[in-house]
């Protein structure tokens, strides 16, 4: 399985870089993977990415734009300027989950 190298620590990871191992991830780690799609973490960005991690944990898969809309209270349009273009996919890979079923 590869590897890279983020925020001084060696992650696992699948082909298209989103984290294979949930509790290699810490807020460093966020702030690199963000950094690497041109995103600088905010306050804002921070409860959204803790969603994505509980939820995961409880659900078992990675919940997509709607649910963490709804469920997390922070309105799409939101979502979009935060993670602007393809937000389910990067809030995922930032959170260290994998991609949501149905992202490309």
């Amino acid at each position: 399985m590869p590897t890279a190298t983020l925020a001084g620590v060696e992650v696992h990871v699948d082909d298209e870089g989103f984290m294979t191992d949930y509790d290699e991830w810490n807020d460093e780690v966020a702030a690199a993977l963000a950094a690497n799609i041109g995103i600088e973490l905010t306050d804002a960005h921070w409860p959204v990415l803790r969603f994505l991690r509980d939820d995961f944990l409880a659900q078992g898969e990675t919940p997509m734009l709607r649910r963490v809309s709804a469920v997390s209270g922070v309105p799409t349009k939101q979502l979009f300027q935060l993670f602007p273009k393809k937000p389910a996919k990067k809030m995922s890979y930032i959170a260290g989950v994998p991609k949501p079923h149905g992202c490309i």
